[in-house]
């Protein structure tokens, strides 16, 4: 099975003809709409995970200055 050629989209239009007739438009702006609600929602998703995983690497940085400073008065508190 390889890709679908020329013949297969005519059939496939035909046959869109026959079954939708003159709501064939109205049909075809609805699955565009639907795909274009579908990308938001996926840009949403993808949005979301990089604000977390952001607000999580600003968190790890915090925590790891705040444990280096205490290793570096632990240090200096111990040599004197």
């Amino acid at each position: 099975m390889g890709p679908i050629g020329w013949q297969e989209l005519l059939i496939l239009a035909v046959i869109g003809i026959l079954i939708f007739g003159k709501r064939l438009p109205e049909v075809g702006r609805s699955v565009g709409k639907s795909i274009v609600e579908f990308k938001k929602g996926l840009a949403g998703v993808d949005e979301e995970i990089d604000a977390a995983v952001s607000e999580k690497s600003k968190q790890v940085d915090t925590d790891t200055a705040h444990t280096t400073e205490a290793e570096t008065h632990a240090t200096a508190g111990g040599a004197a």
